[in-house]
């Protein structure tokens, strides 16, 4: 088991990406503690209301949220039951037992996890110091629950935090050594119905992960016309090759039809991921990167995938953002003017700039001081020893 635990400065928009998930039918909220109803007899604002009431208790305070996500290894089956259980017992033993939080369980990955929402305020208005609490309770909580309930335990992190990056190069088609259809079929599986995206070309950006892409051929093609649709696989270069696929023979029928309602349903849903990978590109950029590689390594690290579109000579005129970690895709246009290629290649521009600026006043401001001590005159009031001061000769008068 591995815990993830972080402390947002916002409680609604936490509960609200929780709730969100929910409403896209990829989460449910299984359990609920110390609060006046069961789960499925309160509201998003009822949730709210509670959670606010008991915050209220401590003005001081400036993060009066923590939101936790313990997630287990792919090869166990977990029943809600037995995830809120281990979630109850974790709390209890971090020292949350007493305090208000709703459990979450997620859908949209490949391994089991849940999600705790809680506030540290306490029924007297003291806060619960949480310092530390991922080195030290939640590490001793941990250990102690593996070998409790049985599970998979996560001495190293790095071999149990399996990343959408490491799942997706495990899944990639290769043409020749994956059966095509099924193949094509298991990638569409992994996005149609997780990801947020909302035209073919975004869906695409992410289908290009695994190796595969959708396909309406030319403006002249039989199935372009009859507003057909074809998958297919890409070679390790990007480019399609072997036979292409009907959409309309694969499991599910993801033909253009289909898409297109996606495409519909998925607008109502973008504000929350929108505004989580605006913050991201912000951290990103305040970090004064020179070129757009250096972006794209460090968006890399944070599970987002950048994808320069080209025209036929070669000219970035567009860029789309792949979030991994909201499982949604957005041009970069959509997230607003210093989002767009142009908007980034600017502020990067202004970024070495700015470094160049800075170091220039820096070396100037060296090589002044150098100057002056050079220029400096002897007469600046430094006292002299009398030792060193030659007497003058006293010149004999003539009589």
């Amino acid at each position: 088991m591995v815990a993830k635990i972080t402390t947002p400065a916002s409680l609604q928009e936490t509960l609200n990406y929780n709730e969100h998930k929910v409403r896209r039918g990829v989460a449910t909220c299984i359990a609920e503690n110390h609060f006046p109803f069961p789960v499925h007899a309160m509201n998003f604002y009822q949730k709210l209301h509670w959670f606010e009431q008991r915050n209220e208790l401590n003005t001081r305070a400036t993060t009066k949220t923590i939101h936790i996500s313990l997630n287990f290894s792919p090869s166990e089956s977990l029943t809600n039951e037995s995830l809120i259980e281990i979630a109850n017992d974790y709390m209890m033993r971090i020292g949350f037992v007493n305090q208000p939080y709703l459990v979450y369980r997620h859908h949209d990955a490949g391994h089991p996890h849940v999600h705790i929402l809680a506030t540290t305020i306490r029924e007297d208005g003291s806060r619960i110091n949480t310092h530390n609490i991922g080195r030290n309770q939640s590490e001793i909580a941990r250990k102690a629950i593996e070998e409790k309930y049985n599970l998979v335990r996560a001495e190293n992190r790095k071999q149990l935090d399996e990343t959408m990056h490491d799942k997706i190069a495990a899944r990639k088609m290769v043409y020749g050594k994956s059966e095509t259809k099924r193949g094509i079929a298991n990638a569409l599986k992994q996005v149609l119905s997780l990801y947020n995206y909302t035209s073919l070309a975004e869906l695409n950006a992410v289908l290009k992960e695994f190796g595969v892409m959708a396909d309406r051929g030319n403006k002249h093609s039989f199935t372009f016309r009859k507003n057909g649709l074809l998958y297919r696989v890409l070679d390790g270069d990007g480019i399609p090759t072997g036979v292409p696929i009907k959409a309309s023979t694969i499991a599910g029928k993801p033909t253009l039809a289909y898409l297109e309602k996606r495409f519909e349903q998925n607008k109502k849903d973008r504000e929350i991921p929108k505004l989580s990978l605006q913050n991201a590109l912000d951290k990103i950029i305040q970090q004064n990167l020179s070129t757009i590689d250096a972006f794209k390594q460090m968006l890399a690290k944070e599970n987002i995938v950048v994808v320069l579109r080209q025209n036929a000579e070669g000219r970035i005129y567009g860029i789309t953002f792949v979030d991994h970690r909201n499982r949604s895709v957005f041009n970069g246009s959509e997230l607003g003017k210093e989002y767009s290629i142009a908007g980034i290649y600017k502020q990067l521009a202004q970024s070495t700039s700015n470094m160049q600026q800075h170091t220039a006043i820096h070396q100037h401001s060296i090589s002044h001081t150098l100057f002056d001590e050079l220029l400096r005159t002897e007469n600046d009031n430094t006292h002299t020893p009398n030792q060193l001061i030659k007497k003058k000769k006293k010149k004999k008068r003539k009589l």
